[in-house]
Parts: structure tokens; C-alpha cells; sequence
């Protein structure tokens, strides 16, 4: 799979992309990454990517004809064009299981006041936002997609079944994980999961996902449970209380 971003920042793209897992996986073959400067196609001698905006207002607007030939570059027919831009749908873990399988992803990078309406309109297939926040320009949401698309894509994990216990995967958040050491500052690790009951273990893990839902994600929780009622045979009891992780274990 191929991410291309277009941005006035390359420095600020590059180096997540190089480290970690994301590294591994495009030294492996497995995904490949270019960041491009649309200031190579500014105009004039000194560059320019912006303008004043038509109707008045203040900030500089990127301008359309820049970003349309730091497209041309890139773009192949298989090319699927997403600007990022706070006025963009939010971005969820659906969407990174479609972009995902996408051939080629090109992000669209905006900075200073935004870009040219003309761009939304003609030049992209959609416009995402990754938080109903407003950030100084579209790198680090770029970044956060390539991330959240890029290890979904196959051998970019080195254990892919982990992706289905994950948040989000199934409309809730993911259960509290524990290690080593089983005692620490008088604080326990939940006997069940030292138990090798798979079955009690799974069902702990599902009430844990349901109570922490419910408790900080109201949201999600209200649209899981509309649809587990609509659906008599995944139906579950009331979930049980999270564990108090900070509380010693009785």
C-alpha cells in the first residue's frame, strides 16, 4: 500500500513515519510512504502557496492551482485523495478499515487560514478530521492516519489476530491488559486472568469493555446497545463494575 502527503512542512511528516512499527512495515515492503512539498509548486520566485481570501476575512487561504499541480504529481487512477481539514467528517476506525484497503491514499495537508473551497469540492474523494479541534495545519492528522490505516494493512503487525480484541473493533473499548509483577504496591492483577478459564477469562474481558464503554464513552455505549438490542442472540447482561486498578485486590 502506498501514502503520499502533500504538506508545506515535510519535516514534521517524516520522522513518525521512519521509527517503530510504521518503519518496519515500509522496510519491509509491506506499506511505502512520500511526503512531498506543495512549495515546490508555488509561484514566483519566492514561492507562494497563498492569498488573500475573496470576501475579505482574515488569514492567508492556500491556493487552489498550487495544490492541483502537487496533486498531478502524485496521483495515479487507483489514487483515493483525502484533505485534511477540521470542517472534514470524523475520522473512525471504520474508516481506517476502508482506506486500508485502498491501493493508493493521498493526504491532502492544509495550513494558515485553509485552502481553497475549490479544492473539497473537485480535487478530493473526502475530507476527514481526526477530533473537533482546530490544529496549526493537517501534518499531524496525516500522520495519525497513515498510522491507524497503515496496521491494518496485512504484515504490518506481527500478530494480526490482535487487531480484533482491540477498541473500537467491535463497538467498545478494550479491557484493562496486566503483566508482570502480579503484586506491586499492594495493587493485584484480577485472579481470573491467572484462572486458564478461556471462557471465564473471555467473558470478564466483555463486561470490562461494556462497564468502561459505559463509563467514559457514552457515545459508543449508546450505539452498541441499540444494536445489541436489535439483535436478541448477542444480547448480555448488564455489564459488570470495572475493576479499581487502584485498589488492592481482597
Amino acid at each position: 500500500m502506498r501514502f503520499d502527503i502533500l504538506t508545506l512542512f515535510p519535516g514534521i511528516c517524516r520522522p513518525p513515519l521512519e521509527h517503530s512499527i510504521l518503519g518496519r512495515a515500509a522496510s519491509a515492503g509491506h506499506v511505502s510512504f512520500g511526503v512531498h512539498d506543495i512549495r515546490d509548486h508555488g509561484r514566483g520566485r519566492h514561492r507562494v502557496v497563498d492569498d488573500t481570501p475573496y470576501g475579505g476575512g482574515s488569514g492567508m487561504v492556500m491556493r487552489v492551482d498550487v495544490i492541483d499541480e502537487a496533486l498531478q504529481e502524485v496521483w495515479q487512477p487507483t489514487s483515493h485523495v483525502v484533505l485534511m481539514a477540521p470542517t472534514g467528517r470524523p475520522f473512525r476506525q471504520a474508516d481506517a478499515r476502508r482506506l486500508a484497503a485502498k491501493p493508493h491514499v493521498v493526504l491532502v495537508c492544509g495550513h494558515y487560514e485553509g485552502v481553497d473551497g475549490r479544492v473539497a469540492a473537485h480535487l478530493v474523494d473526502e475530507v476527514l478530521s481526526i477530533g473537533d479541534y482546530v490544529l496549526t495545519g493537517g501534518e499531524l492528522a496525516a500522520v495519525v492516519i497513515c498510522d491507524a490505516v497503515a496496521r491494518l494493512v496485512p504484515g504490518v503487525l506481527g500478530n494480526a489476530g490482535s487487531l480484533e480484541e482491540e477498541s473500537f473493533e467491535h463497538g467498545l473499548l478494550e479491557a484493562p491488559a496486566y503483566t508482570r509483577p502480579f503484586e506491586y504496591r499492594d495493587w493485584s492483577v484480577p485472579e481470573v486472568l491467572r484462572s486458564g478459564h478461556h471462557a471465564r477469562i473471555a467473558a470478564w474481558r466483555k463486561a470490562q469493555s461494556e462497564a468502561l464503554t459505559q463509563a467514559v464513552r457514552p457515545d459508543l455505549w449508546a450505539e452498541y446497545a441499540r444494536k445489541e438490542v436489535s439483535n436478541p442472540s448477542t444480547r448480555q447482561k448488564e455489564p459488570a463494575g470495572v475493576v479499581d486498578m487502584a485498589a488492592p485486590s481482597e
